[in-house]
């Protein structure tokens, strides 16, 4: 995956297999992680990193060397941490207006036993008809995950290769964003003097991080709260089924605030932080909070207001947001027995309370979802703000079947360069761990 330089230190661990780095460039901050991957394949961090960023609005790049400064210091700090150089890596994506579809593909058999070429040639159908079907859209694709193989119309079929069949077919989940925005968060890193091995989204790199395997087999919605973009990533069946971004965030909680009491964003955010909260308990009327002013050097004193009026302004915001999730998630199709379940993830999912919160205005059960099944994660980015950036380690270290990132045959030109591994190998290895 990621190049690098091991540092003289470096050489007295144990060598490892290869060294994954990876980037969340998001609203508030520019997020850094390298973790080393070793022959049992369990990814272990070594590094870790994070800046304040002000050059992202909702999660597009609006100052380009603000967040290329960003960029290099998070993973300078990372590097310096793990005693590494790093070349390549992997970075999340929240905006562009990320959006799923599927793309069918079928192929005549003729009876004969699936081979790897059959296999080969569907997939490679699939991804010239999403190609062409993107083409002139203003699009490109990040993700085209084969969700089932269906053999003379037996679906869920995990590996056809060796069956007898007359058709072949294969669902692709495909999720694309708008070019512009992929192409600015691609330079910004790029002049950061780093390569973009590959760009995700970040609904699919958090999910990887907090969802179980149960969970996504059962049905269960991921909902990413960042600070300028929500994400929400359907899963069921064990693969991914829709995704779909609001753009509402927690940023406009603090937007709220800050307008609300007439405060600086900076305050509303510490507000939101320390004192903030989903739901009223009857003590919130009783309790006080210091509301700096708008202009600390115009000779207003700080106000002191009751919790709950905070309160009640966050609750605004969240009402509007959690209608948008549920909209979408009614879009997508997560309903009934298999659509019960919900895990909040992102910053603001640190919101107390915000959890029961969710719970009312969905009518599902809710949980929050932190990264989990990384060795060595440090504690300042262990919460629920850094689970894209652990799942970005977790997809490098154990990535699935994503025809955006293998080859078969030539290449369009596109974000993410092909892995330096054969088709054939690369999709093998990958139908085994399925099985």
């Amino acid at each position: 995956m990621a190049v690098a330089h091991l540092s003289p230190g470096q050489l007295l661990r144990p060598r490892a297999e290869q060294v994954i780095a990876a980037l969340d460039v998001g609203t508030s901050k520019v997020a850094a992680l390298i973790a080393e991957v070793g022959a049992e394949g369990a990814p272990r961090v070594i590094g870790a990193g994070v800046r304040a960023c002000a050059g992202v609005r909702r999660g597009l790049v609006a100052d380009m060397a603000r967040t290329e400064d960003a960029v290099r210091a998070a993973m300078q700090q990372a590097e310096r941490a793990a005693g590494v150089e790093i070349e390549r890596v992997l970075v999340s994506i929240s905006a562009g207006g990320l959006a799923s579809s599927v793309t069918s593909v079928e192929i005549d058999i003729s009876g004969h036993r699936i081979t790897p070429a059959d296999l080969k040639r569907l997939l490679a159908e699939g991804r010239d008809r999403i190609f062409d079907a993107i083409r002139d859209s203003g699009r490109s694709m990040l993700h085209a995950e084969p969700a089932l193989f269906t053999v003379d119309g037996l679906e869920g079929v995990t590996d056809p290769v060796g069956f007898h069949a007359n058709q072949l077919g294969v669902d692709i989940h495909v999720i694309t964003a708008a070019t512009p925005p992929c192409r600015n968060l691609d330079l910004a890193v790029r002049n950061a003097h780093l390569d973009v091995e590959a760009m995700l989204a970040s609904g699919v790199a958090a999910s990887a991080a907090v969802l179980s395997e149960e969970e996504r087999e059962l049905g269960v919605a991921l909902v990413e709260i960042g600070a300028g973009v929500t994400t929400i990533a359907v899963h069921g069946g064990g693969v991914l089924a829709g995704l779909s971004s609001v753009q509402m965030a927690g940023g406009d909680i603090t937007a709220d605030i800050a307008s609300a009491f007439a405060t600086r964003r900076a305050a509303a955010e510490r507000l939101k932080t320390l004192h903030g909260a989903a739901q009223a308990v009857p003590r919130d009327n009783h309790d006080m909070v210091d509301i700096p002013p708008l202009d600390p050097d115009d000779g207003n004193d700080i106000r002191r207001v009751p919790r709950a009026e905070l309160i009640a302004v966050i609750r605004g915001r969240l009402d509007l947001l959690f209608g948008e999730i549920a909209e979408a998630l009614d879009h997508m199709g997560f309903r009934g027995p298999a659509g019960r379940q919900v895990v909040l993830t992102g910053g603001t999912a640190d919101l107390r309370g915000i959890a029961d919160f969710a719970a009312g205005a969905l009518g599902r059960t809710v949980r929050i979802g932190r990264p989990r099944g990384l060795a060595g994660l440090p504690e300042s980015h262990g919460s629920v703000a850094h689970a894209t950036l652990a799942g970005l380690i977790h997809v490098g270290a154990r990535p699935g079947l994503d025809l955006a990132r293998i080859p078969l045959g030539p290449t369009p030109r596109g974000l993410a360069p092909a892995e330096p591994q054969t088709w054939l190998g690369r999709l093998v290895s990958v139908l085994k761990r399925q099985t």
